[in-house]
């Protein structure tokens, strides 16, 4: 008998400890006692955080897995990333892109589909339509490539988003670092170009205002762009033309990244009842050069999750 009581108390204790919680577990008025993060590590809230309301908890737990940060393990990996298929393939030549010296592309081996797009530039064009480019980057070295090799790349044009294969033809070293492609065969458009974004599931916190050493609550970016996101909350933020505070958390092949920066409310779609959340259109545009190719790279290793909205945000 005296087993059981034991073995009991220890289960308990066993439960006690355990890093997920229930709605119960997080009070809504009062400061938090311990940090709340994701399932991956990712920090929702910060301990010392007030939830002002049961709508806001309740946007917690429908849209993430919440947990104790200080009882959470470490150790947690990232869930995979969905795909979608790509739109179907049709005749489009190098003129169709309308590419531009400069422009960003992904590059990857056509043998490792799936695999991350490494980021490098389109330096130049030659009559044949051969393409010139930065020699891609992989942690920060130039990415395995070999002359007469196949390989598969992204390219955020004027107009549209467009996926296209290209052999090299060579790696060359003087004056500098450069790669020569062939002329791209097999160009798929995958999207129009009004406001290129990937699907996500961010947690990003916000501040109200773009001043402030704190931030108030919990939103989720659906879907984010190299300058942009759409953010839904579980209340309505502010007006358009207003400025919030946010800190969210990248994490790609290339880059691990904190960002925290500001947003001007471009558009707002408020609940259609109580306890329903809002959806506001956000503009990044005080991204520093580092983050704006953090956000570059995080959107390339998504460029299958591809979608569009055409609410100005780019």
């Amino acid at each position: 008998m005296n087993n059981l009581v034991e073995d009991h108390v220890a289960e308990t204790s066993s439960d006690a400890r355990s890093p997920a919680l229930s709605p119960d577990a997080v009070p809504v008025g009062t400061p938090l006692a311990w940090p709340i993060v994701g399932a991956d590590g990712t920090l929702l809230f910060a301990a010392g955080t007030i939830l002002a309301t049961t709508d806001e908890r309740n946007f917690l737990f429908a849209h993430f897995q919440p947990q104790r940060g200080d009882l959470l393990d470490t150790d947690t990996k990232l869930p995979p990333i969905s795909t979608q298929p790509a739109d179907a393939a049709s005749e489009l030549t190098i003129k169709d892109m309308h590419l531009e010296i400069g422009a960003l592309i992904g590059v990857r081996s056509q043998l490792a589909s799936g695999a991350p797009m490494h980021p490098c530039r389109i330096i130049g064009f030659a009559p044949n339509h051969a393409l010139f480019i930065t020699p891609p980057l992989q942690q920060g070295r130039m990415a395995p490539l070999a002359p007469g090799e196949n390989i598969e790349l992204v390219a955020i044009a004027s107009q549209a988003v467009f996926r296209f294969v290209c052999t090299v033809e060579a790696i060359c070293r003087s004056p500098f670092d450069y790669v020569v492609l062939s002329k791209p065969g097999a160009i798929r458009r995958l999207r129009e170009r009004k406001s290129i974004r990937v699907h996500t599931h961010l947690a990003v916190r916000f501040g109200i205002g773009e001043t402030g050493g704190s931030y108030e609550g919990l939103g989720l970016a659906k879907g984010i762009s190299a300058l942009g996101m759409s953010l839904m909350t579980s209340w309505t933020l502010g007006v358009v033309g207003e400025r919030l505070r946010l800190a969210f958390h990248l994490k790609s092949a290339e880059f691990d990244t904190q960002i925290e920066t500001t947003a001007i409310i471009r558009n707002v779609q408020k609940g259609a009842g109580p306890g329903e959340p809002s959806n506001h259109g956000l503009e990044l545009d005080r991204l520093d050069t580092a983050q704006q190719m953090a956000m570059k790279v995080f959107v390339f290793d998504r460029q299958d999750d591809v979608l569009y909205w055409s609410n100005g945000v780019n």
